[in-house]
């Protein structure tokens, strides 16, 4: 192979990787344990390298740019998304440790996972919303 043919398979392959980052990042909008920011980033850090054409797709789609510019240029999550991401960490979290998990450790081990999280979500700063 010469050059020009591994760079354009890096180019294809940070751009898969890209694509992977970017779908986890979806999921993790649904699921709480699964974060969405660092996959995001991750993406953004991808398609940078490898497609300039999804690196700004992406900073400028009208809602997963929002995660990346509060997080990149305030270090900040909405007051929205915090609430919501609490929320369903705890719907999800309490009830897998009262109706789908007989086993005291892991019990305890969600619940600490959880607080973990918790905390971690508020320690950022809230955006306000226009």
């Amino acid at each position: 192979m010469n050059k020009e043919s591994d760079r354009k398979l890096i180019k294809y392959l940070l751009t898969f990787l890209g694509l992977v980052s970017l779908g986890l990042a979806v999921i993790g909008i649904f699921v709480p344990l699964l974060p969405t920011t660092p996959f995001l980033l991750l993406s953004a850090t991808l398609f940078l390298k490898s497609s300039p054409r999804l690196y700004k797709w992406l900073l400028n789609h009208k809602y997963l740019g929002t995660y990346i510019s509060n997080y990149l240029n305030y270090k900040v999550i909405s007051l929205q998304t915090k609430i919501a991401s609490l929320s369903l960490l705890w719907i999800v979290i309490l009830g897998s440790v009262i109706f789908y998990t007989q086993n005291i450790f892991v019990k305890i081990l969600l619940l600490v996972i959880a607080v973990g999280v918790s905390i971690h979500i508020l320690s950022f700063k809230s955006k306000k919303e226009k």
